[in-house]
C-alpha cells in the first residue's frame, strides 16, 4: 500500500474510534503508533513513542495550561456563579427578559474562568433556572440562555481550547488569548440581543418585569466579585501588554485566585484538595490527548497526506473564501458528532497547513474554527450542552430546549459570517500586540 492510502486508513480508523467513544487520547496514541509500525517498522515507531511522549510533555509553552485550569477550578469552587448571576441582574433584571440576559452574561463571566461548558452550563442550570421559573420565563427561554451562555467560554480567555489550537499549531497562545476578547464580547451582546428580540416578538416568553435595582444595590453587586475583576485583567492585562508570558500570567491568576477563595473563606479544606485533583485530572487527560496527537501528526506527515491534500486543493480554480466556506461547513457537520477536543486533533494536521498556504491568519483561523464546532454543542443529535440542562432540570424536555435555543444558533452563524467578513474584529488586539 502507498504511505498516502496508509494514511487515509488511519484517519479513517481514528475516526471510528472516537464515534465509538474510545478515549480520544488513547485512539490517537493506537493509531499512530500502528501507523508508524506500518511505514517504518517497530525500532522507529517504539523510538517516536518515546520522543512524542517526552518532547511535548516537556514544552515549556504547555505549562500554561495547568495554571489556568487552576485558577478556574479555585474560582469555580468557591461558589462565585450565584453572586456573578445576582450582579448581572442587578443591572439588567428590570428589563423584560432581564434574567435571561443576566444569565449570559453571568455565563459569559464563569465559563471564562471555569474552562468548560459543561460545567458552566450545569452550574448555570442550577442557579438560574429555577430563578426564571419563579419570574413565570418559558422554559424554551430559559433553558436557551444557559446553553448559549455555556458556549461562551471558548472564545472569552483563558479558553483552554484556545491553547490546545495555540500548541497544537505553533500559534502564539498570548495573541490567540487576547483575540477572543472582542468576539466574546460581541456574542455576548449579540446573545443578549436575540433575547430582548424574542421577549419583543412573543411577551408571554417572559412576562414579568422586576423592579429596577437602585443605584446604590447595582453598585454594592461589585463588592462580591470585583477580586475576580481584577484576578482577570492582572492576568489578561499582563499578557496584552507584555509584562507576563502565557505562563507566568497564569500562576499569577492561580495565585490569586487562591488568596481571593481563602481571604473570603469561600474555600475550604475539601474545595481545595477537589480544586486540586480536578486540574490534575483534567491536565493529565489532556496531556495524553496532546501526545497521542503529536505522535498521530508525525504519522501523517510521513504518510504525505497533508501534502497531497493541501496540493490538491491549492491547484483548484475556486476562490479561497470557498474552501474555507467548505472547510467551516465541515467543522459544523463534524461539531454535531464529536467534541471540540476531538475535532481539533483530529483535521488539525490537513487543515491548518491547508488554510495558512491560502493566505489565511492562523490565529483569526482558530477563532472562526472553534466558533464554528461549538455549534455542535447545543444542535441535535450531539448537543451536549442541552442534555446537560436536561439532566439538571429534569421537568424541562429534550425538544422544548432544541427548539428554544433555535435562535441562539442562527445568531451564532450570523456572527460566524461577520468574522469572516471583517477579520478585523478578531486580528485588531493581537496586531496591536505584535506592533
Amino acid at each position: 500500500m502507498s504511505p498516502e492510502l496508509i494514511g487515509v486508513i488511519g484517519i479513517v480508523t481514528l475516526f471510528i474510534l472516537i464515534l465509538l467513544r474510545v478515549q480520544v487520547g488513547i485512539a490517537l496514541l493506537l493509531v499512530g503508533f500502528t501507523g508508524y509500525l506500518t511505514l517504518s517498522g517497530s525500532n522507529v515507531a517504539l523510538a517516536q513513542l518515546g520522543m512524542s511522549a517526552f518532547g511535548t510533555a516537556s514544552k515549556y509553552s504547555l505549562s500554561v495550561m495547568p495554571m489556568f485550569i487552576l485558577m478556574g477550578m479555585f474560582l469555580s469552587y468557591s461558589g462565585l456563579a450565584k453572586d456573578l448571576f445576582k450582579a448581572v441582574d442587578h443591572w439588567v433584571g428590570h428589563v423584560r427578559g432581564g434574567l435571561g440576559m443576566a444569565t449570559i452574561g453571568a455565563a459569559a463571566i464563569f465559563s471564562s474562568i471555569s474552562g468548560s461548558a459543561n460545567a458552566t452550563t450545569a452550574t448555570l442550570a442550577k442557579v438560574a433556572i429555577p430563578e426564571m421559573k419563579d419570574y413565570n420565563y418559558k422554559p424554551s427561554l430559559s433553558s436557551a440562555c444557559v446553553a448559549a451562555g455555556g458556549t461562551l467560554g471558548v472564545l472569552i480567555p483563558p479558553s483552554v481550547i484556545l491553547i490546545l489550537y495555540g500548541v497544537l499549531t505553533m500559534e502564539p497562545v498570548g495573541a490567540l488569548l487576547i483575540a477572543g476578547i472582542v468576539p466574546g464580547i460581541l456574542l455576548t451582546f449579540l446573545f443578549m440581543l436575540t433575547v430582548y428580540i424574542r421577549v419583543k416578538r412573543d411577551p408571554s416568553l417572559a412576562p414579568n418585569v422586576q423592579t429596577p435595582s437602585t443605584f446604590k444595590a447595582r453598585m454594592g453587586s461589585f463588592g462580591k466579585i470585583w477580586p475576580f475583576v481584577l484576578i482577570f485583567m492582572l492576568s489578561i492585562g499582563g499578557i496584552y501588554f507584555g509584562f507576563f508570558t502565557p505562563t507566568e500570567a497564569g500562576g499569577v491568576g492561580a495565585l490569586g485566585a487562591l488568596l481571593f477563595s481563602v481571604l473570603t473563606k469561600r474555600l475550604g479544606w475539601k474545595g481545595f484538595f477537589d480544586s486540586l485533583e480536578e486540574t490534575i485530572r483534567l491536565t493529565s487527560m489532556i496531556f495524553i490527548i496532546l501526545i497521542g496527537a503529536t505522535l498521530f501528526g508525525q504519522f501523517l506527515a510521513m504518510s504525505r497526506v497533508p501534502t497531497a491534500v493541501t496540493s490538491m486543493v491549492i491547484g483548484l480554480d475556486v476562490s479561497p473564501f470557498v474552501i474555507i466556506a467548505i472547510i467551516l461547513l465541515i467543522y459544523f457537520l463534524l461539531g454535531l458528532f464529536l467534541e471540540g477536543i476531538a475535532i481539533l486533533v483530529l483535521t488539525l494536521p490537513i487543515v491548518y497547513p491547508l488554510v495558512i498556504q491560502l493566505g489565511f491568519d492562523g490565529i483569526w483561523f482558530g477563532i472562526i474554527m472553534v466558533m464554528v464546532f461549538n455549534m455542535g454543542v447545543v444542535t441535535p443529535p450531539l448537543g451536549i450542552s442541552v442534555y446537560v440542562i436536561n439532566g439538571v432540570a429534569k421537568d424541562i424536555p429534550i425538544q422544548t430546549i432544541f427548539r428554544g435555543v433555535t435562535p441562539m444558533l442562527i445568531a451564532m452563524m450570523i456572527f460566524t459570517i461577520i468574522l469572516v467578513i471583517f477579520p478585523e474584529i478578531v486580528m485588531t488586539l493581537p496586531n496591536l500586540m505584535r506592533g
